[in-house]
């Protein structure tokens, strides 16, 4: 598993590749809140590369997701296709979670979320 990170005015788009699984998400999690212990409270996850997650993937994300709600960080998913979007449906994270087509269009709405 990969991860890459980019700056989106103060999104961070957090870009995922290869299987996130019961070997990887320990690394996962801690990327993540090493990010989030920095500071970072409004992520995009960018799955387009992702090409396996378990449940272990999903445990890990949703770690991730509670630790942003208790400092009123937002978070988002952008490009889930094929077995990462049925894998999402059946868990029920596709009603959980806010998804985009691009994680441009991601960062833009949590941008958007802080306009009066």
């Amino acid at each position: 598993m990969e991860i890459n990170t980019k700056k989106f005015n103060d999104i961070l788009i957090i870009g995922v590749k290869g299987r996130l699984d019961a070997i990887t998400a320990a690394d996962f999690e801690k990327a993540v809140c090493d990010l989030i212990a920095n500071g970072e409270t409004k992520l995009v996850f960018d799955l387009g590369e992702l090409e396996y997650i378990s449940s272990a993937g999903l445990r890990a994300i949703l770690f991730a997701a509670k630790k942003l709600k208790c400092i009123d960080g937002q978070v988002a998913f952008a490009c889930i296709s094929g077995m990462i979007s049925e894998v999402f449906e059946i868990s029920g994270f596709g009603t959980m979670f806010e998804i985009y087509s691009s994680a441009l269009g991601a960062a833009e709405a949590l941008s958007l979320k802080d306009l009066p």
